[in-house]
């Protein structure tokens, strides 16, 4: 299957007031029609530049973006505002027009492309009803909380059928709670309307509660790609070890030479392994993270342990544990 949204070596350059700052450096991705696909990176990595460069909000200093095989930088001006209303965004701070009340709001990308008002306002009611605020559509922005103001975006940006939906830090402003509640409304309308969603954020926890692929942008380069689940397995790259072990906040430093992390699933999550481990190895551990992820439907857990000092007991201890088809791997001092 061709991808829906491929990017070719991408470079994106601005002018700094002493010398140009390299936002984006070569990046090369493909993602799939009807894919959530997840772009994570610290603050500053340059993942709001990419997700701009999709949509040429952002034009790229150098490289290729093809939208169903469209090159983007070979269209017109009028060609590249009709592909937009393919390509919706929602934002942060939601960017709703305050002066206009909710049903107005989901009404007005489709009145700039010139559907009848009767039209629009009937699409926007199924909208509503859609994103559960059908009874707010008389209401203003100043009157909702923060996810209802999402849901509205949301709504609104699903006005004009898009195929593809790119989200940059949609939750970033939410709850916790309110979190959860839009991520399981994208992966609702993901999967009754086949949309292709990008999902910009700096959260480890937003990729893995409903991404399928993650790309993880580090200092404007392309550190790592994969399935969730796999990077959350084994992260390969260091920024993708830094993501997913600050996961758990309370772990901020990796203290003693012999610190591994582990990675459980349904099928290895049965048997008491740690304790049968230092049962047989006849010597403590030191817990230092232990948590359980939802990812894909399926239960991970990942736990850090901080070995015995001694080389051969910890040695010893690491082969029990890959005995029993455990993911284990070394973590470095710092987390």
């Amino acid at each position: 299957m061709d991808p829906i949204i491929r990017i070719q070596n991408v470079t994106k350059t601005f002018p700094g007031k002493d010398n140009q700052v390299e936002a984006l450096k070569g990046i090369t991705l493909d993602i799939a029609p009807g894919d959530i696909y997840g772009i994570i990176g610290m603050s500053g990595a340059g993942k709001s530049t990419l997700v701009r460069c999709l949509n040429f909000l952002e034009r790229p200093t150098t490289g290729t973006v093809l939208i169903e095989g469209k090159d983007l930088s070979t269209l017109q001006e009028k060609e590249l505002r009709r592909m937009r209303t393919q390509i919706a965004m929602i934002f942060q701070h939601f960017n709703l027009l305050m002066q206009k009340n909710v049903l107005d709001n989901v009404c007005f990308p489709m009145e700039i492309v010139g559907v009848k008002k009767a039209d629009a306002v009937k699409r926007a009611k199924e909208l509503l009803q859609i994103v559960g605020l059908e009874e707010k559509a008389l209401s203003y922005p100043a009157q909702l909380s923060g996810g209802q103001k999402q849901r509205v975006a949301i709504a609104r940006a699903l006005a004009n059928n898009p195929k593809i939906l790119l989200c940059d830090e949609a939750t970033s402003a939410l709850d916790p709670t309110t979190t959860k509640a839009i991520l399981q409304l994208l992966q609702k309308i993901n999967q009754e309307f086949g949309i292709t969603i990008v999902i910009i954020t700096h959260e480890m926890r937003v990729v893995q509660e409903i991404c399928s692929h993650v790309a993880i942008i580090d200092a404007g380069e392309l550190a790592e790609h994969g399935t969730v689940e796999e990077v959350f397995k084994a992260p390969k790259s260091k920024a993708a070890k830094k993501l997913v072990f600050m996961t758990d906040e309370r772990v901020e430093e990796m203290a003693g030479k012999h610190c591994i992390r582990i990675v459980f699933t349904e099928n290895s999550s049965f048997e008491p392994v740690i304790a049968n481990m230092v049962l047989t190895c006849k010597a403590p551990v030191n817990i230092l993270l232990a948590d359980t992820k939802d990812i894909g439907g399926i239960a991970h857990g990942q736990m850090i342990l901080q070995l015995p000092e001694d080389e051969q007991t910890a040695n010893h201890m690491i082969h029990y544990l890959q005995e029993r088809k455990l993911t284990v791997e070394e973590v470095e001092g710092h987390v």
